[in-house]
């Protein structure tokens, strides 16, 4: 037996336990050191990356709320579809990438394999529209317009088309009741963009990918309450995109109605109204430049005078709002927006701008009253008006001696507003204005909220132009250089314009001030700016910010969240002076009037109507049409671009809509079962809780039939002029 003594091993085995534990030390540092860069330098990074890898949200959209009509009728609404879809997470799984089942799908659809395989694809900045704007793992619609048999090919081959389902959903319906489009005033959407959604993203209201939004119009104004709450369903996924399980779930919540003061049947009246008195007035030919008129556009708008609300506007050219479902297509759009579409899209009643002519007569009376001048005093109508070397014209250089204010607006005399203009342009200093100038006729205007947007809950509402000293002088600072060089003393029209124009183009003028005083000149108003201050002047002062929304209304019909109307301004005069103008426009209908011939047989005694006419004359262009009226209850402007004078070619499209409203016939007599709306509409339409909407059943309306053709004499048979 062998006797080692144990000190021999001792030293090789501490060395062996020494380097054991290095090597386990260093192990352990080794690991310690990798889990802090992972977890604490570089933590957050993979974590995100974690999450995104592995969790996945698919949105289910809200559906849409309806927007209806003050009596419930739907404007705008949702139908059900067969929409064909593509599930682009099952299709990258084939070996081709679906190719082959986008190709099968094609020749069922009736499609070109292209189109289907474009609308698949994701979109990024290289890639052209078509294409999904949306999340890869929802599924990406073909098609909304799939027929019963393609839908049943799919279902019943699922192994030709596997990622590919066909099922009913809601799609957005333009209704056109009664063949009213109201096109311009509800808008289109279109799929958000990602700017949109980064700008939202901290908002009450974010936006998902899938989200279609309000481009225009009210889907655009109440687009947050309309669109509602989408569905979220987040998935686990592994790598490879294959969901591995469900890890959460929000239910969506249903947009909101939106109840609007428009009337579809008083809508659908207005829109035709215009029309045919646009078309009426093609036939026509101009005295002027000898050619017809073209009355290339137009609008209409008819507001309840004692709130704002606006009861119908139309504009035209129009456009089917449908065409944007689902995507428009680039035939559809240029025709919306190229050079020769005359751009449908335009809200002319809110957008389009023109000098207003003698409807802003009214504003030129309360300067002159607020000036000094009494409203009964007798002011000169002369067939003239001088100027050093220019005269200025009368209206079909009539006169009629000396007249108050009332019958200058009855008369619609110019003469006598050229003077009052020049005389307070004179009292203000001329072209060296006195520091405390008093700028009657401008200060006027604003105060009339011309120069302003009125509020109107539509977007992109413009501002109209009051060419006042500070407009004259940005006006010249922002052209004078383009001016000074295009100008030429003694050259042509054009020329000499541009050299007049660099030298003083920042002075107020007499020529300025007497144009204005007649709505000529630089001055721009919009119809809805007009349509508010003659509201105003039948209300008694009151301006009222134009209103389509009138309540909100939950999908179930319990929370109601009314609209009430607001108002921004009263007008700048009293009650005496609103009493006066009243008179005189009361008269405009009345005998000699410049609207008396479109007025005969009015019931004036029981629907007393006051009116002024204009035509404002436009550079390079033929006349605009103006024709401004007001009843008790309704105020209604309409004006048509290059369609001639304000009643010969507005005045009977106007009387037709008071018709249709109130129940009249030619000769004046009311049938209540035949008015569309005799009265303000008050009541709310009824929602149930499942989600009916109560509303009437819309008929096109028909007019009584005419008879003898007496609608085109005057009230008491005098002779009518025309203005």
């Amino acid at each position: 037996m062998s006797n080692i003594p144990e000190t021999g091993r001792t030293p090789r085995v501490q060395i062996r336990l020494v380097i054991i534990q290095v090597l386990v030390f260093s192990l352990l540092l080794t690991l310690g050191g990798r889990l802090w860069y992972l977890q604490i330098r570089n933590g957050d990074e993979y974590a995100d990356e974690a999450s995104g890898n592995h969790v996945q949200r698919v949105v289910t959209p809200a559906v849409r709320g309806s927007i209806l009509d003050a009596r419930g009728v739907a404007l705008a609404d949702n139908e059900t579809r067969l929409v064909v879809s593509a599930s682009r997470t099952e299709l990258m799984k084939m070996k081709d990438d679906g190719k082959g089942v986008l190709t099968r799908l094609a020749g069922v659809l009736g499609m070109k394999p292209k189109d289907v395989m474009d609308k698949v694809r994701l979109c990024d900045a290289k890639t052209p529209q078509p294409c999904w704007n949306g999340s890869p793992y929802q599924p990406i619609p073909v098609t909304d317009e799939a027929t019963t048999q393609q839908a049943l090919q799919i279902r019943e081959r699922t192994e030709d088309f596997p990622g590919i389902t066909a099922e009913p959903a809601a799609v957005r319906r333009y209704t056109s009741p009664a063949d009213a489009r109201t096109s311009q005033v509800l808008g289109y959407l279109s799929p958000v963009t990602d700017d949109e959604i980064q700008k939202a993203k901290d908002t009450d209201s974010p936006y998902l990918r899938s989200d279609q939004i309000g481009r225009s119009g009210l889907e655009r104004t109440y687009d947050a309450a309309l669109r509602g709450k989408a569905g979220v369903t987040s998935y686990e996924v592994d790598k490879l995109g294959r969901v591995m399980g469900e890890a959460e779930s929000d239910a969506g919540v249903p947009g909101s109605n939106l109840v609007t003061s428009i009337d579809a049947r008083v809508q659908a009246v207005a829109e035709s109204e215009l029309h045919k008195a646009m078309k009426a007035a093609r036939q026509e030919t101009d005295k002027i430049t000898g050619r017809k008129y073209e009355a290339d556009a137009g609008a209409v708008v008819v507001m309840e005078s004692r709130t704002g609300r606006v009861v119908a506007m139309a504009s035209q050219p129009d456009y089917d709002p449908n065409a944007w479902v689902g995507g428009i297509s680039g035939k559809d759009y240029a025709k919306l927006t190229g050079k020769d579409s005359n751009f449908p899209l335009l809200n002319r009643a809110i957008q389009g701008q023109a000098a207003p002519g003698s409807v802003f007569k009214v504003v030129s009376a309360s300067a002159a009253v607020r000036a000094g001048h009494d409203f009964d005093d007798r002011y000169q109508c002369g067939s003239s008006y001088s100027l050093g070397s220019r005269s200025f014209a009368n209206f079909e250089s009539q006169g009629h001696g000396p007249i108050t204010l009332g019958e200058a607006l009855k008369y619609s005399c110019n003469t006598v507003f050229y003077a009052l203009g020049h005389d307070e342009w004179k009292r203000d200093g001329g072209t060296k204005p006195k520091k405390n100038a008093h700028d009657w006729f401008y200060r006027t205007a604003h105060d009339f909220g011309l120069g302003s947007r009125t509020g109107i809950d539509l977007p992109n509402e413009v501002t109209g132009r009051i060419p006042d000293r500070k407009w004259k002088q940005e006006f010249w600072e922002a052209n004078k250089d383009s001016w000074c060089k295009e100008g030429k003393k003694g050259g042509s029209f054009v020329e000499q314009i541009a050299y007049e124009s660099c030298l003083e183009g920042n002075k107020l003028h007499a020529y300025d001030s007497i144009n204005f005083s007649i709505g000529q000149g630089d001055i721009l108003v919009t119809p809805i700016q007009m349509a508010t201050a003659y509201a105003a002047i039948s209300n008694g002062g009151t301006l009222w910010n134009p209103t389509l929304g009138k309540a909100i209304i939950s999908p179930d019909g319990k929370r109601v969240e009314e609209i009430p109307p607001q108002a921004h301004g009263k007008l700048p005069i009293g009650k005496k002076t609103i009493n006066d103008l009243d008179k005189g426009l009361r008269s405009v209908v009345g005998p000699g009037g410049t609207a008396s011939w479109r007025f005969g047989g009015w019931p004036q005694d029981k629907i007393p109507m006051r009116a002024k006419t204009g035509t404002a004359q436009v550079y390079g262009k033929q006349t605009t049409s103006w024709f401004a009226t007001y009843t008790d209850d309704y105020t209604v402007v309409m004006t048509i671009s290059q369609g001639g004078t304000g009643s010969g070619a507005s005045g009977p499209a106007v009387r037709k809509i008071y018709e249709a409203m109130y129940g009249l016939d030619e000769q004046g007599n009311q049938d209540l079962k035949r008015a569309l709306l005799p009265t303000p509409q008050k009541d709310l339409p009824k929602i149930s809780p499942d989600g009916s909407i109560e509303a009437p059943e819309v008929r096109p309306y028909v007019p009584p039939k005419p008879a003898d053709p007496a609608g085109a004499q005057t009230l008491a048979g005098a002779p009518a002029r025309r203005d």
